[in-house]
């Protein structure tokens, strides 16, 4: 086995990236110069025609994924990546973590990671999805595992003296010839005393994937729109709707069977089925799925969200009243395991689709 070592904390800046060779995989590293994006870590990882933007300092997240020349993720009105230190997660309002939303793939928790929530006299107890994708990650290693696989492991750590102490150990590994990444996450409570966690996946597609007719292929028990719809956006819950500048988003809380595999996935694919991107998950570990749709005029972001969870993304005391947080005692672990799957290709979305359900 033969492995990299990365130091997120205290690193010197680039002006250009940094390449290794592990194998038939090309990793690239560098640090951004200007704007807001300033000071982030990237990390790129380059096999056959697949391609993969990591995100050290903004809690390990997944910035984009190209097949080809295809890009999957979304646009982000946000000039991104953000540095964490120009998101105010604690803006009076709750909302903050929304100046610095762009990626493919970012993690809510751990803390709490759902809508904000306020005390009584009006004071923010609980930022919009927590604190976990705007911490940096301490050390970040990659290593060419003997099966041929790369690994990237990383550790982020949320911890506040005197309350919770969290750390998040996860693992992405992605075969060569395959175009799909594994993530495996452990969740360790690093405190002296019992605590609970949420954590949630918020898994973002739009164009050129997401157009409108893109069928959103879930296996579901329940589907409930989190809030009052017209009965037609009800009745069409799985199709995404031309651009509405003037409407809200619609967001729909569902409850996750799994498949034959024993898993449960969310896919979205376009009217062609040329493209289509999807999650895969333990619908155990994971069985609140929420679909997030915003129809907005291009410019403001028109994007789905596949967002597979411990609980359902309402403020923090909600879901705590209804069982649906994690406890761990002192020391205590628990690991959640996702695929991230992508086609780009007609051939490989008919077996993506075919493979997780539809």
């Amino acid at each position: 086995m033969r492995k990299l070592q990365f130091q997120s904390r205290n690193s010197p800046a680039h002006e250009s990236a940094h390449v290794e060779f592990l194998g038939d995989f090309q990793i690239r590293s560098w640090q951004w110069q200007d704007g807001l994006a300033a000071g982030v870590w990237g990390l790129e990882v380059v096999v056959g025609d697949f391609r993969a933007v990591f995100l050290p300092t903004r809690g390990m997240s997944i910035e984009e994924v190209f097949v080809g020349d295809f890009r999957f993720g979304w646009h982000s009105p946000v000039p991104g990546p953000v540095h964490p230190s120009l998101v105010p997660l604690f803006a009076p309002d709750g909302l903050g973590w929304l100046h610095g939303f762009t990626e493919l793939l970012v993690r809510c928790g751990l803390t709490s990671n759902g809508a904000p929530q306020f005390a009584a006299d009006g004071r923010l107890e609980y930022p919009l999805h927590g604190q976990i994708g705007n911490l940096p990650a301490q050390t970040v290693s990659i290593s060419l595992l003997d099966s041929g696989v790369l690994e990237i492991e990383a550790e982020i750590d949320e911890v506040r003296f005197h309350f919770q102490k969290w750390r998040l150990t996860t693992r992405y590994r992605i075969r060569a010839g395959i175009s799909q990444i594994e993530v495996i996450d452990r969740v360790t409570n690093l405190a002296g005393r019992r605590y609970d966690f949420q954590l949630l996946y918020h898994f973002n597609l739009g164009p050129p994937l997401l157009e409108p007719g893109s069928q959103l292929l879930v296996n579901a028990d329940s589907v409930v729109p989190r809030d009052a719809l017209p009965a037609a956006d009800v009745e069409q819950w799985d199709v995404m709707p031309l651009p509405r500048p003037d409407e809200g988003e619609q967001v729909f809380f569902i409850t996750s069977r799994a498949g034959d595999s024993g898993l449960a996935w969310g896919v979205a694919v376009n009217p062609s089925r040329t493209a289509a991107a999807g999650i895969e998950y333990d619908a155990e570990q994971l069985p609140c799925f929420t679909l997030w749709k915003n129809p907005a005029d291009p410019r403001d972001g028109y994007v789905v969200g596949l967002e597979p969870g411990t609980n359902f993304p309402n403020p923090r005391r909600v879901e705590a009243e209804q069982g649906r947080t994690v406890w761990l005692a002192p020391g205590e672990s628990c690991e959640f395991r996702t695929v991230l799957h992508f086609a780009a290709y007609p051939d490989a979305v008919t077996d993506l689709c075919r493979g997780l359900g539809g």
